[in-house]
């Protein structure tokens, strides 16, 4: 059993910055890959960022040069710093491990730019 838990998510100005964050729990190992996706209002939820244990992040591009993501030396913690933000990036956030081959989700956080 893994427990994914994030936290960070909250309302910030256009421009503004923000930090989520994800700790993973209980049967961790074998983690393949982790990751953040997101789903706004109306729309499916998409991919926004991905991390690989051996090979370079991949982003979307809507979030590419804004958004990084990053992670524990324990590799238990995930990490999506958010810079520059837009109103189109309100959604809520979910992260994601991948663990022997099955995805695993976050319950997700709310992401909220709006001045």
């Amino acid at each position: 059993q893994v427990q994914l838990v994030e936290s960070g998510g909250g309302l910030v100005p256009p421009g503004g910055s923000l930090t989520l964050s994800c700790v993973a729990s209980g049967s961790t190992f074998g983690i393949r890959a982790m990751g953040w996706h997101r789903q706004a209002p109306g729309k499916q939820r998409e991919s926004v960022a991905r991390m690989f244990n051996r090979d370079p992040p991949v982003y979307a591009d809507s979030v590419r040069g804004r958004f990084t993501i990053s992670r524990d030396n324990d590799e238990h913690t995930v990490y999506l710093q958010m810079n520059a933000l837009k109103p189109e990036d309100t959604a809520v956030y979910y992260c994601t491990f991948n663990i022997q081959g099955y995805e695993y989700w976050g319950q997700g956080t709310q992401v909220t730019v709006s001045s």
